[in-house]
C-alpha cells in the first residue's frame, strides 16, 4: 500500500518543477523581479526561475518596433510619422519600456514642430533621427528609420 500524502508530495514537486523552465523566445528578453526589488534579466532559450519568488515583469522584444506620431509643421501642414526604434540595453530599457511609445509620441511631435527643422525631406529625416537618439541611447534605446509623409 502506498502513502496517499508522498503521492501528493511527489505530483505537486513534479508541477513545480516544470513551472520553473520557462522558454525565451529568440530576439526576447525577459526581465524577472524578486520580492526585494532585485532584477535580473534572461535571453532567449530554456531559462530556470522560481515561480513563486520571481515573476515576470517585462517582456522585451530586440528586434525592434515603431510609432506612430501625427504632430503639426511649423508651417501649419500636418504630418505623420513612423518612428522605428530598437532596444540596445534592456537594463535601461527595463524603466521606460511600459511609456517609450508615449516619450516617442511626445518627443517626436515637439521636434516636428520646431522652428529649427530643416525644409529638405531627406535632411529633416536625419535631423528628426539624431535629436531622438540623443535623448534615446541614455535610454537603452535606438532610432533606427524615420519614415514621413503628409496627412491626407
Amino acid at each position: 500500500m502506498s502513502n496517499p500524502i508522498l503521492w501528493t508530495m511527489l505530483i505537486l514537486l513534479t508541477v513545480y518543477a516544470a513551472a520553473c523552465v520557462r522558454w525565451i523566445p529568440e530576439g526576447q528578453v525577459y526581465s524577472l523581479r524578486r520580492f526585494g526589488g532585485h532584477t535580473r534579466f534572461v535571453g532567449a532559450g530554456m531559462r530556470f526561475m522560481l515561480p513563486l519568488i520571481e515573476r515576470v515583469s517585462h517582456k522585451m522584444s530586440l528586434t525592434g518596433s515603431h510609432v506612430e506620431v501625427s504632430a503639426a509643421l511649423r508651417t501649419g501642414e500636418d504630418c505623420l510619422a513612423s518612428v522605428y526604434f530598437q532596444i540596445l540595453d534592456p537594463q535601461r530599457a527595463d524603466t521606460v519600456i511600459e511609456s517609450v511609445d508615449a516619450i516617442l509620441r511626445e518627443r517626436a511631435a515637439d521636434l516636428l514642430g520646431s522652428d529649427s527643422m530643416p525644409d529638405d525631406l531627406h535632411e529633416r529625416r536625419l535631423w528628426l533621427k539624431q535629436n531622438l537618439n540623443t535623448e534615446m541611447r541614455e535610454r537603452g534605446l535606438l532610432v533606427t528609420r524615420i519614415d514621413l509623409r503628409e496627412a491626407a
